[in-house]
């Protein structure tokens, strides 16, 4: 079966494991008919990342990464890095530096042995503007603290396979490194990483096999390939409640912001899915600068780009929609503030309702401030549910967080808003995202009085 709505990237293997010797092109093809579109063969001394590169050489969609895993740091001589070097250097499809770091559970190498290769590592990486595939065994403080003294921020990386816990993984992320998941995710009593695979945005997260090791629960026991990276994917799918296309897209893109492997489509989009919801990217225009807004830094929302190069018409936004019948909701939303161009939602939104679709607004609840007049009464029929972005419990802390342009007055048109559209619109409910030092349950509060339902969203994770 051949999975083609999810490109996933497996950015761990050893395909230069005796274990594929005998049929690494079925290997290789198996992954392809999984949907898996990348595959990264890591080098864990200076013979296997030889024969990674020999690797990627022979098959297109394969890259290599070469290094000396902490278990044969004592091989990691000045000589041996040199060679690293010149390996890193000569071929383009070598596209990281590592595996190292420490392991502390086996002790192969002695740990001041084991240190000092790791940072020669990382000092090869900055050399050569390379990222860090990075070991971490039963050495979390220390691997944390040797790559903070060593500045690996300067190239980041993903900490692989990872085992640590929420703290570290969010202190690694803070210095540009990504977390990657294998077959452990799925494990039954594997329940703490769940949790961090819970907490981390996904834009934070890679998927991995290590094969041929690391067997997803459903084939514990058997030999791991790159095909088998579809089974994690699954597991952090039911993990973020998102779908495995979902996963696959936003982890791609991560894999080839990181790597630089493959091939991403950038253009802005109109028409974008998450889930099993159709959202229409309208405008980039908004009346709030949100001090919390990821667009001053990042457009790109699940995977999705929505810097348009231009505001659609209403024909576009219909042409961008095609069947409108697989989804559960069209949900007028991008990263923007769609009541701005109100006539375009309207005219869409009707012809929507011709076809008896589901229609949700996201808002930030100053459209009447905007038009000069009550515009709730025009959605009427139109729209089927709106979520206000409430954010905060009084006007002072509104406008610090969100800045309207509207100034302090913004807050209490907004509570008038929500209070309006329960005379139009079926469901009503207003939202806060859980930034530090906003009182959520005072967001409740003012929820419960103004009779409107109440949501949270999650801080740094818009979709």
């Amino acid at each position: 079966m051949t999975h083609r709505q999810t490109h996933l990237v497996d950015t761990h293997a050893h395909l230069d494991s005796g274990r594929f010797q005998a049929d690494l092109d079925q290997v290789v093809l198996r992954a392809a008919e999984h949907g898996v579109r990348q595959v990264i063969t890591v080098g864990c001394d200076l013979d296997s990342s030889r024969d990674c590169i020999d690797i990627a050489l022979r098959y297109p969609d394969i890259y290599a990464s070469v290094g000396i895993h902490p278990h044969d740091a004592s091989t990691a001589d000045r000589l041996a890095m040199d060679e690293l070097g010149r390996m890193a250097e000569a071929v383009e499809k070598v596209v990281a530096i590592g595996e190292t770091g420490l392991d502390f559970y086996r002790d192969r190498s002695p740990r001041d042995v084991q240190r000092t290769a790791f940072k020669n590592h990382i000092r090869l990486a900055k050399t050569l503007g390379k990222p860090l595939i990075i070991h971490d065994r039963d050495a979390h403080e220390e691997v944390v603290a040797i790559l903070k003294e060593e500045r690996a921020d300067q190239v980041g990386g993903v900490l692989h396979c990872f085992s640590g816990d929420l703290a570290m993984a969010q202190t690694c992320v803070d210095l540009g490194f990504l977390i990657s998941f294998a077959g452990p995710l799925t494990y039954p009593k594997n329940e703490a990483l769940r949790q961090v695979a819970a907490s981390l945005p996904c834009e934070a997260v890679l998927l991995e096999t290590d094969c041929p090791y690391l067997a997803p629960q459903s084939r514990r026991g058997k030999r791991c390939e790159p095909a088998d990276v579809r089974q994690t994917a699954e597991c952090l799918a039911q993990i973020k409640s998102l779908s495995v296309e979902d996963v696959a897209r936003i982890t791609t893109l991560n894999a080839f912001r990181l790597f630089g492997i493959g091939q991403i489509d950038q253009t802005g989009r109109i028409a974008y899915v998450i889930r099993n919801s159709l959202y229409l990217n309208i405008t980039n225009r908004c009346t709030n600068r949100c001090t919390f807004c990821a667009k001053f830094m990042d457009f790109t929302v699940k995977g999705h780009q929505l810097c348009l190069q231009r505001e659609p018409s209403g024909d576009d936004v219909i042409a961008a929609i095609g069947d409108p019948s697989p989804y559960d909701e069209v949900v007028f939303c991008g990263y923007g503030e769609p009541l701005i161009r109100l006539d375009v939602v309207k005219h869409v939104a009707h012809w929507l309702k011709q076809r008896n679709i589901k229609v949700r607004v996201n808002t930030d609840g100053q459209a009447n401030l905007l038009h000069g007049r009550n515009v709730l009464p025009e959605l009427d029929g139109l729209v089927d549910a709106i979520s206000v972005s409430l954010n905060a419990p009084d006007a002072e802390q509104y406008q610090d967080i969100c800045q309207s342009e509207f100034g302090e007055a913004a807050y209490g048109a907004i509570q008038q808003f929500l209070l309006e559209a329960k005379r139009y619109i079926p469901s009503v409910t207003a939202t806060a995202v859980t930034l530090p030092g906003v009182d959520m349950a005072a967001c409740r509060k003012v929820a419960d009085e103004l009779g409107v339902a109440f949501r949270e969203r999650t801080y740094n994770d818009p979709g």
